[in-house]
This record gives structure tokens, sequence and C-alpha cells, in this order.
């Protein structure tokens, strides 16, 4: 059980949502699903890493003994968010994109010409592009699954596509252009039985909804803490027994074992300040909206998302309701209000007499903030005939307002005149 989230408390904790543009007209942030905006709790962990406890790891001198403990915490509060159950499956990262580009050029070592790689069409770029130059570079072929009308996997080419010959499907959870959640557990089911690995984008999927990568069924999973409310810092989970199998791309003295293994150069420990100051925001979130005070990290997380998907799906049906209402508006994915809980609140449509990119511009006029184009979902633009314009993308995250919705409504309302 919990409380609706409390919005004023809550907003008042990023300081970025304080910013005003012309007229003193408060900004309005539709564009989480580039990067969200962070806690002041984030900034002020990692300005105090830099400035007090700044050090290279593994010496024995105070600074470095707390940089030390700062990782072993950080590890198990993403082991925490991701649902896994050991510290030791989380890489932290540049980037999902860098850790995706890391991890495929080791598996490509494994594959065998004429094997198969399975991507799909509703992917962003960064999980379909490593994979297929992987493949390049194996002498495997790419499957690609494709997608529906309404931007959702085609679960019946997925059955087709995914094969003996497959080695590994890549997949998103939720799609960044679409908004449109993926059927994972079947994926990696159906990689499963045919011997195959899974590997999980959740960029997109992680502010939004709970993870947990042990009901997944996937082998691997990759996510972003820029996007969850921290600083640009990658994070990559991988089965314990797989990172220990497979050989990494490393210099010859780092560790040969756990994350470190894969952690190739200096991390940013300052980033990883901040990534576990996000994470403990979210547990407190929970804390601070569960109807009975929880008994640890993790069930504080599963407190706060079910408090976030609550608010957030009210966001998404107000904002479909009101675009739905309007001419010449084509909602690229799944438009009925009745089906939010196979969607995360990420709207993105297209006008008939206005192009993406000059939506964006005059709601950023507004003081609206929101992304025109692809978002480098390339494959679905592609499949859906968006190309070369493709959306004007609406993404909402927990902190959004109703009030800001209708703003954005009312606005558009006026633009379409």
């Amino acid at each position: 059980m919990h409380r609706p989230l409390d919005l004023p408390t809550i907003r008042s904790q990023f300081p970025g949502l304080l910013r005003r543009g012309h007229g003193d007209q408060q900004a309005v942030f539709f564009d989480g699903p580039a990067g969200s905006q962070v806690p002041q709790s984030v900034a002020e962990a990692m300005a105090n890493y830099l400035l007090f406890e700044n050090a290279n790891h593994g010496g024995t001198f105070s600074t470095s003994v707390a940089t030390d403990a700062l990782l072993h915490e950080g590890r198990r509060a993403a082991a925490d968010l991701l649902g896994a159950l050991d510290p030791e499956e989380v890489v932290f990262g540049a980037n999902m994109t860098t850790l995706t580009f890391h991890l495929s050029r080791a598996l490509a070592r494994t594959w065998r010409p004429g094997e198969e790689i399975v991507v799909t069409d509703s992917d962003h770029d960064a999980n379909v592009t490593p994979w297929v130059l992987a493949a390049r570079d194996a002498g495997c072929h790419v499957q690609r699954i494709a997608v529906k009308a309404d931007a959702s996997l085609d679960l019946h080419d997925a059955e087709q596509k995914i094969g003996p010959k497959t080695r590994l499907v890549a997949v998103g959870a939720a799609s960044n252009l679409s908004g449109t959640i993926h059927p994972l557990a079947r994926i990696a089911e159906l990689a499963r039985a045919r011997g195959a690995l899974t590997f999980v984008d959740a960029v997109h999927y992680a502010p939004h909804l709970r993870m947990d990568v042990g009901q997944l069924g996937a082998d691997f999973l990759a996510c972003s803490a820029y996007k969850f409310f921290g600083p640009h810092v990658g994070l990559l989970w991988g089965r314990r027994a797989l990172l220990e199998e497979i050989e990494a791309y490393k210099v010859r003295p780092s560790a040969d074992h756990g994350a470190e293994k894969w952690q190739t150069g200096t991390a940013n420990f300052e980033g990883i300040a901040g990534t576990l100051a996000a994470i403990e925001y979210l547990a407190r979130l929970g804390t601070q909206h569960a109807a009975s005070p929880p008994t640890h990290r993790r069930s504080a997380l599963d407190t706060a998302f079910r408090a976030i998907e609550a608010h957030e799906q009210e966001l998404g049906k107000r904002l479909l309701v009101g675009l739905l209402a309007m001419p010449g508006i084509r909602i690229v994915g799944i438009a009925d209000p009745t089906r939010l809980r196979e969607r995360c609140p990420t709207v993105s449509f297209t006008q008939a007499r206005l192009r993406p990119a000059e939506l964006a511009s005059r709601l950023a006029a507004h003081h609206i903030h929101c992304w025109a184009g692809n978002s480098y979902a390339l494959a679905l633009s592609q499949a859906l005939g968006l190309e070369p314009d493709g959306v004007l993308r609406l993404g909402m995250l927990h902190y959004n307002t109703t009030a800001e919705v209708d703003r954005v409504l009312d606005v558009l309302r006026t633009l379409l005149r």
C-alpha cells in the first residue's frame, strides 16, 4: 500500500524545476526521456565526494578507503534498484551505449559464422547497432523482430525469428519513442528455450517501473542513471557466472574477477556517488509514501515505484485523452487510454499541418521542454514511416503535475487552431 505522491514536497527537492522563462513563466519539463532533472541531494553527494573524499580506490589512506566504501555501497544500492542478489554483478560505466559496445565486442568472440543475433525494430539504436556491428565482425546473421501498427512488438514474428541458430536476443524494456512496454519475460523465455542469451536495454523503463532482473529471466540488463534522477553514469547487470566466464577486453593489471573485471579504467567516482544518492532519493520516496514503514531499501523501492506508476498513469491518461481530441493528431504507439499498463507516460505524435521540429520550437517559446525527431529509435521511426521528420515527444516523470499536462494541452490547442 502507498499514499498518493506529495508533489509539492517532491518538486521542492529539484532546483531545476524552478527554472523560469520570459515573463516569469515557469518551465515545463516534458523532456524526461532524454534526461531527468536531479534532486539537490544528488548534486550535494557529488560535490561532497569531489571536495572531501576525492581519490582513486584500493589504497590504505583515508580518502581511498572512503572511495572503496562508496563503490561497495554504490553497487549494493544499484543491486537493490535492479533486483540483483549479488552486488558484484553490477558494473558502472560511462553510459549504457558504451557498456553495450564493450559487452558486444566481448560476446562476439564466442560467436561463429552462420549463427544469428536478434534485435528489434522498436529499440533505441544503442541496443541495435552494437549488436549488428558485432555480428558483422563475427560473420553472424542479424534477424529483426517487427513491430505492429500500434508500435508493439510482434510476438508471432519473435517466435519465428528466435531459432536454433540464435546466440543473443537484444530487446528494450520499453520504447523511448512510443513508450510501449515490451513483453520481456516471454522474449527471454523464447531465447532461453533456444539456448540463447538475452540482453535488455532498460534505460527508458528505469525511472517509471520497478526493475527486477530475477523475474525477467534475462542474462544482461543495462540502464543509465541520468534517466532516473542521477548523473551521467551507466549501469550494466550480468549473471555472475557469465561475467566470470566471458573474456573481457581490459588491461592486464586490472582484476580478473567480479565487477572490476568489466569496469575498464578509473571509474567516475563522483558519478557513482550521485547514482547512489539518486537511488537513495527513490528509496526515501518509498519510505515517505508507504502505508507502513518499509523494512529495507528494496521494499522502500517497491513502494516508490508503485506510487510512481499510479501517478504517471494518471498523467499519461490525461495527456492521451487531450491529444486525441485535437485535429490532425496521430499518436505513435498505444493510444487507447484503457491500456495504460502497456506503456510508459511517454507520448509521441505527429500533426497533419505542423512538422515535429516546428511544433517543438513553438512549444519552447512557451517554455515547454520537449524533443522532436526519432530520438535515436531510428528503426522504429523507419518502420512506422515517420522519417525524416520523426515525432514530437512529450515525456513525463513522477515530478510532473496534472496542471502541467493541462498547460501543455492548452498551448497545443492554441497552436493548432
